[in-house]
């Protein structure tokens, strides 16, 4: 049995573990202003464009979690969002291969 490999092996399992519950997108100062609502609640909010947000689902053959995909996309979208002039951005669609779109907007009432 070859003991020197051991711990190779769970330093490269640590650190593949690690990156799958990383969020790697650091939200900014001004996306942290940019709400995320459904459709039906920016009836009254001034649309102002669209964006598309893209991120790795997986890492070399290992699929990411939907959560941290999820969670990635929407901070790319806010922080979007926030240089498009917007406070709110609303989903469209599903995510797809690490992909989604999004309807960005100017409400009033945030």
């Amino acid at each position: 049995m070859n003991l020197v490999g051991i711990p190779n092996v769970l330093i490269m399992s640590a650190t593949l573990a690690s990156m799958f519950a990383c969020t790697w997108v650091p939200l900014t100062n001004e996306g942290q202003g940019v709400r995320i609502l459904k459709e039906s609640e920016v009836v009254d909010c001034e649309k102002i464009g669209k964006t598309r947000a893209t991120t790795a689902d997986r890492v070399v053959i290992f699929a990411r979690t939907d959560r941290k995909v999820r969670e990635e996309l929407d901070a790319l979208a806010r922080n979007e969002a926030a240089d498009m002039g917007g406070n709110t951005i609303v989903r469209i669609g599903t995510v797809s291969d690490g992909r989604q779109s999004f309807a960005v907007y100017r409400c009033d009432s945030q």
